[in-house]
C-alpha cells in the first residue's frame, strides 16, 4: 500500500452524503492517510450527467485503492421503462468494470442488540457467519429480452467464474462452507454443485461441505443461523440471503460489506442497507453500516488491520453504552452515532 493511500469516495444518493460525511470524520480520528476523490454515482449522476456510472468515475476507481460507496436509488429514478438510466445499474456497472467477483458480508450481531433481533435471544446468540456472493455473473448479468408481452432474464453461469469464487469462500473458512443452490431445478445449479465438490475435494478437504437447497437455506438462516459459517452462493441467491442474514441483527442499518476482485483491484466497500430517501436530510441514519464497512475496506483493501479492528471495537462499545439509533429502537442522530463511536476510537 502506499504512504498515502486514494480513497474514491461514492456519496450517491439519499442519505449517502450525510453518512460518508461522518465516515471521513472517523477516518481522520484513526490518523489514516488517505487522500480523497468524490465522485457522483446512482441518482445524483444521472441527475448531472444522464448515466449513473461515468467514464470518469469509473477511471478514477481503477486508479485507487479503495473505494468506498454510501447508497444508491430512491423514488424519483424507479423506473420500468428499460430506455431510462436507473441507479442501480451503476452498481452492476461499477462491479463489471472493476472485476469484482467476491461480494462478502460479515454477520455478527453484537451482544449488545441481541434484544433488538426480531428473533429471540437464544437463537441469535454468538452467531458469526459469512455470506460469500458471487457477483459478476448469474441472472443479473445475463442476457436479456423485452416486449410488450414477454422478458426474459438468461441464468449463465461458467465452470472459471464457480472456481474463483468456491477459492474464496473456502480460503475464508476456518471449519465449514454450506454452499447453497436450486440443484434440484437449474441446470446451472447441477453445474454450481458439481464443480464446488471439485474444488472442495481437490484443494480444500481438510473443509467440511455441504449443499442446501435455497429455500432450505432461507429457513435455516432464521431457525439455526449458528448452524453456518461460511454461506457460498450465487448472485440472485446471495443477494437475498444476504438481506435476510441482516435482519439478525435487529436492523439493515448494521451490515457492512465488501466486493473484491483479483488480487491488484481496487476493492469496493459499502453498507447493505439503501438510500434510505424518506429520513434524508434529517439527521436520522445509522451511520454504523457505513463505520463498518470502512473498517473493511480498511481491512481488505488498505492492509490496516489494526486500525479496522479499532473501528469494529468501537462501534461495539459504544453500542455497549447504549447508543440506539431509530432504526435500533432509540432517538440517537447521525451525529450523536459518531460521537459515541469516535469517543471509543
Amino acid at each position: 500500500m502506499p504512504a498515502r493511500a486514494k480513497v474514491v469516495l461514492l456519496p450517491g444518493d439519499g442519505i449517502g452524503p450525510e453518512i460518508t460525511d461522518v465516515t471521513v470524520q472517523l477516518l481522520d480520528a484513526l490518523g489514516v492517510e488517505v487522500e480523497y476523490e468524490r465522485h457522483q454515482f446512482g441518482g445524483a449522476s444521472i441527475d448531472a450527467h444522464g448515466t449513473a456510472l461515468t467514464d470518469e468515475t469509473l477511471d478514477a476507481c481503477r486508479r485507487a485503492d479503495a473505494v468506498l460507496l454510501a447508497a444508491v436509488g430512491g423514488p424519483k429514478w424507479d423506473t420500468t421503462d428499460p430506455a431510462r438510466p436507473r441507479p442501480e445499474q451503476g452498481l452492476l456497472g461499477l462491479r463489471k468494470g472493476l472485476g469484482l467477483f467476491a461480494n462478502l458480508r460479515p454477520v455478527r450481531p453484537p451482544p449488545a442488540l441481541y434484544d433488538a433481533s426480531p428473533l429471540k435471544r437464544e437463537v441469535i446468540e454468538r452467531t458469526d457467519l459469512l455470506v460469500v456472493r458471487e457477483l459478476t455473473g448469474g441472472i443479473y448479468f445475463g442476457e436479456k429480452t423485452r416486449t410488450a408481452d414477454s422478458a426474459s432474464d438468461n441464468c449463465l453461469y461458467t465452470r472459471g467464474e464457480i472456481e474463483r469464487i468456491t477459492r474464496v469462500a473456502f480460503g475464508a473458512a476456518r471449519s465449514r462452507v454450506t454452499s447453497v443452490d436450486k440443484a434440484n431445478v437449474l441446470e446451472t445449479s447441477r453445474l454450481w454443485r458439481e464443480v464446488v465438490r471439485e474444488v472442495h475435494s481437490r484443494e480444500f478437504p481438510h473443509i467440511e461441505l455441504e449443499h442446501l437447497l435455497v429455500d432450505s437455506a432461507a429457513m435455516r438462516l432464521i431457525a439455526a443461523p449458528r448452524h453456518f459459517e461460511v454461506i457460498l452462493t450465487e448472485n440472485m441467491f446471495g443477494d437475498i440471503l444476504s438481506d435476510e442474514a441482516a435482519m439478525l441483527t435487529g436492523s439493515i442499518g448494521m451490515l457492512p460489506s465488501a466486493s473484491l476482485g483479483s488480487d491488484g483491484a481496487p476493492g469496493l466497500f459499502e453498507p447493505v442497507h439503501g438510500s434510505a430517501p424518506d429520513i434524508a436530510g434529517t439527521g436520522a441514519a445509522n451511520p454504523l453500516a457505513m463505520f463498518l464497512s470502512a473498517a473493511m475496506m480498511l481491512r481488505h483493501g488498505l492492509a490496516m488491520d489494526a486500525q479496522a479492528a479499532a473501528v469494529e471495537s468501537a462501534v461495539d462499545r459504544a453500542l455497549a453504552d447504549g447508543l440506539r439509533t431509530a432504526d435500533l429502537g432509540g432517538s440517537a442522530t447521525t451525529a450523536d452515532a459518531a460521537r459515541a463511536v469516535l469517543q471509543h476510537i
